[in-house]
């Protein structure tokens, strides 16, 4: 599978979109220097001279965030280059000391590669063009100043990888479905925090449209979309304005786009500039990166489980569907969670649906007060083990799972073992499944006497007449009994 193969056409027209993503590497240090990374620190405390490009600094390569480029390389199935070459980037803003950009352009160190993930239940796959080392530029601010701007400059030098795509995504939502990806990607394997409101990760779309079969249109770069939510406004405003345009007989002209959320409408900040524009030219002060494959090598085998390995595994081991394998590997702590109860109660496949259903939803509806994670959550694996365990032995149905598991969240179980807590919560909710032959053949002695009408169309080969009688069945039991068991006593009555 080398590329997406789904086209969705707006309004007759044919979306395309790249991303170029800079995930800051989670060192201690800058890229070049000794300086500190860390957020937060008041302006201009964590830039040192050759941050600050004062005369006669020269850059020392991080071998810390050469290391980072070389897990993502190793987890995309990139080439990672045994040679690769920086470059300076020419461009002129006040947060730029230095008047460049230490970056890559012509040999980066991460070459090709691909990202897979699921839409729906569709697999896809976004080619990888290229992923490289540079420096960040500083921060100008504005929010705090009247007709004047601010320069801090302790971003200035911390490292960046950027990873460009192909122009493979043809809709809003493999876009950002791919980003969710990139973004598990980096932060399973430890490269970058993720995160994406102190701009750790920061995607650039471009975006174009054309007619199906005609060669690639003009694209816009959206810049800096710092959340899934306003990736998918942005680029759906963008899709809009730009089929718009053309339809009123306006070219695309190239440009970098800003978007604005209050709003909800993308702005044109600036002409694109294409690599020419930026004087690229091999930096005089820092040798070729040599990367050799001994250090690859011991990369790799220091690199935790990767999430496609770790799905693959779930798939062979567990006997999961390839969509719930790739769901349960969003983060380590869903997967460790997940391989944990499926190991206690034997039972994979609940585990799974439970993981990914019950589990999932508490944690999206809590997702906003940051107060429950997987690391936290008050129903441990142990205890949704033992749930599932009773589930399976039959003492209680998958209704009454759920109020037993609501009362599990609520911390309302006695202390004990797990299975003495689900036990106990069973017990005094009167949930207990009932399970005797006997008792249930009476009950459905008097629904079917009670029901002669349901029986004769059931007789006469209507089958809802059979659904009605079960549910008279339950409602009779008081919702105990078990449905299995009523189906088949019932079909043996009915004959």
């Amino acid at each position: 599978m080398s590329k997406s193969s789904t086209s969705l056409l707006v309004r007759g027209y044919e979306v395309v979109i790249g991303f170029e993503t800079h995930a800051q590497l989670s060192t201690a240090s800058k890229i070049f220097s000794r300086a500190p990374t860390a957020f937060g620190a008041e302006p201009n405390t964590q830039a040192c001279a050759v941050d600050l490009a004062l005369p006669g600094t020269l850059p020392v390569m991080n071998k810390g965030a050469v290391e980072r480029a070389i897990q993502f390389g190793l987890a995309v199935g990139s080439h990672v280059a045994e040679e690769s070459v920086f470059a300076r980037k020419n461009y002129f803003y006040p947060d730029l000391p230095k008047g460049y950009q230490i970056s890559q352009f012509e040999i980066p160190v991460v070459q090709g590669g691909s990202v897979e993930f699921f839409l729906g239940e569709e697999k896809k796959s976004v080619r990888l063009v290229r992923a490289h080392l540079e420096e960040d530029a500083g921060k100008s601010l504005h929010e705090d100043f009247i007709g004047q701007s601010g320069i801090d400059l302790n971003r200035a030098g911390t490292p960046l990888l950027e990873i460009v795509t192909e122009p493979d995504m043809r809709s809003t939502a493999e876009a950002v479905a791919y980003a969710k990806e990139l973004h598990k990607i980096v932060t399973w394997i430890g490269i970058c925090d993720g995160n994406m409101q102190e701009g750790s990760f920061r995607c650039d779309a471009n975006v174009s449209v054309r007619k199906p079969g005609a060669p690639l249109g003009t694209r816009r770069e959206i810049k800096n979309l710092n959340s899934f939510k306003f990736m998918q406004q942005a680029i759906d405003f963008e899709i809009r304005w730009q089929i718009e345009q053309i339809e009123d007989g306006f070219d695309i002209q190239q440009a970098t786009v800003l978007f604005d959320p209050d709003t909800g409408e993308t702005r044109a900040m600036r002409t694109k500039e294409d690599a020419a524009d930026y004087r690229y030219f091999p930096d005089p002060d820092l040798p070729p990166l040599v990367i050799g494959r001994d250090w690859v090598e011991r990369v790799r085998s220091e690199m935790a489980e990767l999430p496609r390995v770790m799905a693959a595994r779930f798939v062979a081991d567990y006997g999961l569907p390839e969509y719930d394998a790739t769901t349960l590997t969003q983060s380590q702590a869903m997967a460790a969670y997940f391989e944990a109860v499926a190991k206690a109660c034997g039972q994979p496949k609940l585990a799974s649906n439970w993981v990914m259903g019950e589990i999932s939803r508490r944690l999206n509806q809590s997702a906003g007060s940051g107060e429950v994670d997987f690391g936290s959550l008050p129903v441990s694996a142990a205890l949704l083990a033992a749930l599932i365990g009773r589930i399976g032995d039959g003492t209680i149905s998958n209704n009454a799972a759920k109020q037993v598991f609501d009362a599990l969240w609520a911390g309302e179980a006695a202390e004990g073992d797990a299975l003495a807590q689900v036990d106990s919560l069973i017990a005094a909710k009167g949930l207990k499944q009932m399970n005797d032959s006997g008792a249930l053949e009476a009950i459905i002695a008097e629904v079917l006497a009670a029901n002669e009408k349901n029986v004769a169309e059931y007789r006469s080969g209507k089958e809802k007449a059979f659904n009605a009688l079960v549910g008279q069945i339950m409602k009779a039991s008081k919702g105990k009994a078990n449905p299995a068991q009523v189906n088949e006593l019932l079909k043996a009555k009915l004959g």
